[in-house]
C-alpha cells in the first residue's frame, strides 16, 4: 500500500510540475509577442518621425560656389 501511495504522489508531483511548466511557457509566450509588438510600434514610430524631418529640412537647390 506504501508504494502505491508513493507512486501517486508523485505522478502528482510530475503532473503539477508540468502544468506549472507549461504556464511559465506560456507566459513567456505572451511577454515576449508583446515586447515585439511595442519594438514594432517603437520602430513605425520612429520611421513616421524621420520621414516627417527629411520633409522639414530645407530643399537643396543645387547651386553650388
Amino acid at each position: 500500500m506504501a508504494d502505491n501511495y508513493l507512486e501517486k504522489k508523485m505522478e502528482a508531483l510530475q503532473a503539477r510540475k508540468a502544468k506549472e511548466q507549461r504556464a511559465r511557457q506560456i507566459a513567456w509566450k505572451k511577454r515576449m509577442d508583446a515586447y515585439r509588438k511595442r519594438l514594432e510600434e517603437q520602430r513605425a514610430t520612429e520611421a513616421a518621425a524621420e520621414g516627417s524631418c527629411d520633409a522639414t529640412k530645407p530643399a537643396d537647390s543645387g547651386v553650388r560656389e
